[in-house]
């Protein structure tokens, strides 16, 4: 029996690429996914102009986001888990 079968090494995705598309952020992850979700779903976000949120970095290796202009940073794995500042607004 090969001894490395039970080694096997779970990797978290990163981000590979990031854009915007109005008010919606992408993210391309090293699996292939690619996640959006709401500028909205976050306090600073929320407040930033189009042109802010277009200025949207990788940084830690595809492991966060970042904004230099009002100085907002965001996890790749809080977003891919879900954990978001604000709740999703419905509109009806």
């Amino acid at each position: 029996m090969n001894p490395d079968i039970n080694k096997m090494e779970i990797v978290e995705p990163a981000a590979i690429k990031a854009w915007t598309e109005g008010r919606t952020i992408y993210i391309e992850l090293t699996d292939s996914r690619i996640i959006g979700f709401p500028a909205d779903r976050f306090k600073l976000l929320s407040k930033a102009t189009d042109g802010q949120l277009k200025e949207v970095k990788i940084r830690l290796n595809g492991f966060a986001l970042r904004w230099e202009s009002f100085d907002e940073d965001i996890t790749v794995p809080g977003i891919i888990a879900g954990n978001f500042q604000l709740p999703l607004q419905v509109v009806l």
